[in-house]
Formats: structure tokens, C-alpha cells, sequence
């Protein structure tokens, strides 16, 4: 069995910052991409950035030059640096990582999520 635990979510002020965390636990022989998503109320569930397991990221162009996503492959564990917050960043935070826990399989695990609020 594979878990996967998100936490760092809170409640900031707009210009504030937050650092999510995602662990990856359990059966793992290997971890190709990770990633972040969000879900603001009342909308769908949005990629927020990407990375694989050599470092290469990718981010949604409305986080470019806030938020920074990194990884620790040696603990199984994801980051989001979240810098200058705006009201429009609040939302469900979810970890995403692409896990294989048997030979030659690769599965898709999601998180509980965490809340992120910004207020203006």
C-alpha cells in the first residue's frame, strides 16, 4: 500500500507565504512525476506545477515567479514554496505522484489535500 499525506496548508494574508509538503509512504520501489493541484471552490481541479524525478518543472503560467516546487527523492517527499499569495491562490491543495509499487507498474496516487486560504 501506498499513502500520501499533504500538510503546511493554513490561512495567510495576500503577500504572505506557505510551504506545503507532500510524503510519500508505504511500498515504493520508484517515483517518476509529482505534482500539485488545486481546487478552488466552485471550480475544477487545476494543475499548479509539475516536476519529474531529474528536477524538470513546469508551472501554471498564473504561479510562474511565486511559487517553487521541489523534491527530495531520497525521502519521497514533495515541496511548494508558495511566495507573494493572492486571494485568488485560496483553494484545495492536492499531492499527486505517479508511484511504482510493483515491478513494471505505475499507479497515479492523489492526497487528502490541505486548505490554503489568503485573505485580502
Amino acid at each position: 500500500q501506498v499513502q500520501v499525506a499533504e500538510s503546511g496548508g493554513g490561512s495567510v494574508q495576500a503577500g504572505g507565504s506557505l510551504r506545503l509538503s507532500c510524503a510519500i509512504t508505504g511500498r515504493i520501489l520508484g517515483i517518476n512525476d509529482m505534482a500539485w493541484y488545486r481546487q478552488a471552490p466552485g471550480k475544477q481541479r487545476e494543475l499548479v506545477a509539475r516536476i519529474t524525478r531529474a528536477g524538470n518543472t513546469n508551472d501554471a503560467d498564473s504561479v510562474k515567479g511565486r511559487f517553487t516546487i521541489s523534491r527530495d527523492n531520497a525521502k519521497n517527499t514533495m515541496y511548494l514554496q508558495m511566495n507573494s499569495l493572492k486571494p485568488e491562490d485560496t483553494g484545495v491543495y492536492y499531492c499527486n505522484a505517479a508511484v511504482m509499487s510493483t515491478v513494471w507498474v505505475i499507479r497515479d496516487y492523489w492526497g487528502q489535500g490541505t486548505q490554503v486560504t489568503v485573505s485580502s
